[in-house]
């Protein structure tokens, strides 16, 4: 069952696209007709986008990698922190900052930071320094966690990028390209979508097109994470049933070895006993 109709794609205002002089002639499969000088995009084909990169995604989340979503432009930033954060997946919301997945061990000495510091004020260190050190700490924790406070979970690079607009984020893109890190992407009439290897086209610059089909990603990952949940049950207690197993056959075996030694010892005795020579005992006639 698709995971989105046309006509609820269709109140989203999803096929809205860019004037036709702004159009990347790549997106020419995906442009149904040109209306007013703004090209429409064909949202049938936008449905089976979506349920391929859903798909994904989900079997991402299901291995239990982690996606990071990247939107930074005004109207998308926060909607994707909305829809993300419950999902613990990390997100880029302010500048993207160069390197991010190419010199990713950099940045993760930046979020490292963030942990001393918080150490720093737990441990008393803080009570211990002026109030001007302390004001630059605090001002220092603030802007790492405007930067990387969503990725202070994430300890290796991320295995797929969802992005909002890859006109605006083509340094991510050039990044994820460069490392063969899979991208997933809204893409508009304005882009090409050759540049990602799941293409959704769509409007990328409405709000209710954006949190559409952001929820829709969302979605699919919570069902991925939910399906990783079960697995992880069914093989805890298959593990468990393996171990009683193991242990009941275990016992088994060592109360059948004791019957057996028992069952030696006495043949033995027996054995023995019949072998054994008898005692002369001679008269001595005084």
């Amino acid at each position: 069952m698709p995971r989105t109709t046309f006509n609820q794609l269709l109140e989203s205002g999803a096929h809205f696209g860019h004037l036709k002089r702004k159009w990347n002639p790549a997106m020419a499969p995906y442009i149904f007709a040109e209306k007013n000088g703004i090209h429409i995009i064909d949202l049938n084909k936008t449905v089976v986008k979506i349920d391929e990169a859903a798909d994904a995604l989900q079997q991402i989340a299901r291995s239990g990698k982690k996606i990071l979503f990247v939107a930074t432009k005004k109207q998308a930033k926060d909607i994707v922190a909305d829809k993300i954060k419950p999902l613990s997946m990390p997100y880029v919301t302010e500048r993207w900052p160069g390197g991010m997945l190419t010199n990713f061990q950099t940045i993760r000495k930046s979020i490292r930071r963030m942990g001393q510091i918080d150490k720093m004020v737990t441990d008393g260190t803080f009570d211990s320094i002026s109030k001007k050190e302390r004001l630059q700490f605090s001002r220092e924790r603030a802007k790492l966690e405007t930067q990387f406070g969503s990725m202070a979970d994430l300890s290796r690079l991320p295995a797929a990028l969802f992005i909002v607009d890859i006109t605006k984020e083509h340094i991510a893109v050039k990044e994820a390209k460069r490392l063969n890190i899979p991208t997933f992407a809204i893409v508009d009439t304005n882009s090409n979508p050759n540049d990602v290897d799941y293409a959704i086209p769509a409007n990328d610059d409405a709000s209710t097109s954006i949190a559409y089909i952001t929820q829709l990603m969302a979605d699919a990952i919570q069902e991925g994470l939910a399906e990783r949940k079960v697995d992880k049950e069914a093989q805890a207690a298959e593990e468990k049933e393996t171990k009683e197993e193991s242990k009941h056959e275990a016992e088994e075996l060592a109360a059948g070895l004791n019957i057996k030694g028992a069952s030696d010892e006495e043949e033995g005795e027996k054995g023995s006993g019949a072998k054994r020579p008898r005692k002369r005992v001679s008269a001595v006639k005084k």
